[in-house]
């Protein structure tokens, strides 16, 4: 056994926020210095962390990690396991907290990510559908769907093909 007092021992939790109406959250997460609208969902295993926002209606599914700098739009889903990332190692290696070198990523309303895809600082437009395990490396300017590694359009959306705005 060893001996855990030298341990520097943090807790998960849910502080600094600010929520909408109707906001769920399933524990454990850790979510902190956030905006979440109104009717977000938040599932388990999911961290959140300061200076994201998170649009009206928005689902996080379990196990997924949104880091600074991220906004994303109204009635996305962001499925399990999905992974954002603002450090694109520019100096060879870790910005180790230099947030100068952090970059941000917007995504539009009604976008879907699929499980286990890692989105890198980009800006994807609205009505998109990004296919479980891609890695998104560069803007998205277009609706439709989009897949691999990098993410490529597999197919483009027309208006009659993009889903309507619900209504709560």
């Amino acid at each position: 056994m060893s001996d855990v007092t030298h341990l520097n021992l943090k807790e998960v939790g849910i502080r600094d926020i600010v929520s909408g109406q109707n906001v769920t959250i399933v524990q454990p997460a850790n979510i902190y210095g956030c905006e979440l609208c109104d009717d977000v969902f938040v599932g388990p295993f999911v961290e959140i962390q300061k200076d994201v926002r998170i649009g009206r209606g928005s689902r996080i599914q379990s196990h997924s990690f949104i880091c600074e700098l991220v906004e994303i739009g109204e009635f996305c889903v962001i499925a399990h396991g999905v992974m954002f990332i603002n450090d694109l190692f520019a100096t060879g290696g870790p910005a180790r907290g230099d947030k100068q070198l952090w970059k941000s990523t917007k995504i539009g309303d009604r976008v879907s990510i699929g499980s286990n895809a890692t989105v890198l600082p980009v800006n994807i437009c609205s009505d998109v559908v990004i296919g479980a395990g891609s890695v998104v490396t560069k803007d998205i300017m277009q609706p439709g769907i989009y897949a691999g590694n990098p993410a490529r359009l597999v197919r483009k959306l027309n208006q009659a093909q993009t889903a309507p705005t619900p209504s709560f």
